[in-house]
């Protein structure tokens, strides 16, 4: 069987976009309510934003050192392969197809729902099995019609990535286009409103309940989910003109613009509204960015604010779908994953590889709520984050004299902090999410004999 190779057309601006792409989501609307829930200071709030944007970007500058010396279609699987070992490399690769990128899809298409639901009312589906549950963690019936909406959205956004990476990638940066336009809209008339007031912005807690390290964990965990996504550029390595140089560039340029958007736009929410106010929108399950866009327009900026999170969620999905599918196709040209995701259509996108990760991400919807869902992925996601920045070190010493295009800068201390947080966070979401992590651990841990089969099947021919 001949080998299909997928074409390199993507330039240094559409990498940007990739990147900036995969991460502006539903986060940076909903995760400064919870964020305020668990640590009860607008100070507290901004310090842990900046804390998990730093994280991210000495994580996201790791991962360019290592991209840029072995960058190819499929990420990080192909990176583990080199680093680690080829089963190592499949846990990775099943891990993203069974939590990480799929059950991204599957939140960001939630939230996308949510927010048309706000707008035209969806009618309720089978409201008499809302109450059905599987363990009483699961209620598959619940919000049906929500869940509905957003597997109708997982399949369009796979049906058009059939259409071919360019296409994909042009529909990205046109929605990111509208996404920039309406937060700086949002930005300008929230500072220029006669509604901010600098004194809400304080480093002592509301309620004089003492910052503990759970509640700042906590806290970064949200953080984190709205940082989450710029790896997956990596995966399509393949398609990337100068891959081992415009991977590492477009990922620092990519981190450098998310960590200033979300410091200003947070900083304009926590202006406008007390935390005591952001609380009671987490309690009530609100949106907050749509709670404060109210504060200077009225009825109207809740529709406005609505239309956004759909075109953002909307976007995100959308570089999710197209990116993630390509390390399956990696795997399948290797005999470790279904064959049929080996295969291109006439367009040269892996379009059985992006049905196969469609089905299981339209499942996913069924399992569990967005904050579930996300909880779950940041759990699975840094414990890879982890073992790409070892790779780091591991690289230095097998591959010494190896051409980098980019170094990581301020190497070793930077990749050991980045290390030794990523082994903090994960024992820190056993003990506060044991249920997500236990879902989590138990999804990856379903390639140990997937990996078994792939290779025995091999084996036989």
């Amino acid at each position: 069987m001949s080998i299909q190779q997928l074409s390199r057309s993507l330039g240094l601006r559409l990498v940007v976009v990739v990147v900036i792409g995969n991460i502006i989501g539903s986060g940076v609307y909903k995760k400064v309510a919870p964020m305020a829930a668990e640590l009860h200071s607008s100070g507290w709030v901004l310090i842990c934003w900046v804390l998990a944007g730093i994280i991210t970007l000495f994580g996201a500058l790791c991962n360019a050192e290592v991209a840029g010396l072995l960058a190819d279609t499929g990420g990080e699987y192909v990176y583990y392969k080199k680093i680690y070992n080829r089963f190592f490399a499949f846990i990775f690769g099943w891990s993203l197809f069974t939590v990480i990128q799929t059950a991204a899809i599957s939140a960001l298409a939630y939230v996308f729902s949510q927010s048309l639901n706000s707008i035209i009312h969806l009618p309720p589906l089978l409201p008499s099995l809302a109450a059905f549950n599987i363990g009483q963690v699961f209620y598959p019936f619940a919000d049906l019609n929500i869940k509905l909406t957003a597997i109708a959205l997982i399949i369009l956004l796979t049906w058009i990535n059939t259409k071919g990476i360019k296409t994909g990638a042009w529909v990205s940066t046109a929605i990111l286009l509208l996404v920039f336009g309406s937060i700086f809209i949002i930005i300008g008339f929230g500072l220029s409103s006669g509604h901010i007031d600098f004194s809400r912005i304080q480093l002592q807690p509301a309620n004089r309940t003492p910052i503990t390290a759970n509640a700042v964990s906590a806290a970064m965990l949200a953080a984190f989910w709205a940082y989450q996504g710029w790896a997956s550029v990596g995966y399509v390595g393949g398609e990337i003109k100068d891959a081992k140089r415009n991977i590492p560039r477009g990922i620092a340029i990519g981190i450098f613009t998310i960590i200033a958007l979300y410091l200003v736009l947070n900083t304009t929410y926590l202006l406008l509204l007390p935390v005591e106010q952001l609380e009671k929108i987490n309690a009530s399950g609100q949106v907050a960015a749509i709670e404060v866009v109210k504060t200077f327009w009225g009825g109207n900026g809740g529709l406005f604010i609505s239309i956004l999170i759909m075109i953002t969620t909307l976007g995100c999905c959308n570089a999710t779908v197209f990116g993630s599918a390509r390390p399956y196709y990696a795997m399948a040209q290797e005999g470790l994953f279904f064959r049929g995701a080996a295969k291109l259509n006439e367009k040269q996108a892996p379009a059985n590889s992006l049905l196969y990760q469609c089905v299981w991400a339209c499942l996913l919807v069924f399992s569990g709520t967005f904050d579930q869902l996300t909880d779950m992925i940041i759990f699975a996601i840094f414990i890879y984050y982890g073992a790409t920045t070892l790779g780091v070190f591991i690289l230095r010493k097998k591959m010494p004299d190896a051409p980098r295009p980019y170094k990581v800068w301020g190497y070793p201390v930077a990749p050991a902090i980045v290390i030794l947080f990523c082994i903090a966070l994960v024992f820190s979401t056993v003990f506060s999410r044991p249920r997500e992590a236990i879902f989590g651990m138990t999804l990856m841990l379903t390639g140990v004999p997937m990996y078994w089969w792939f290779m025995k099947r091999n084996v036989q021919g």
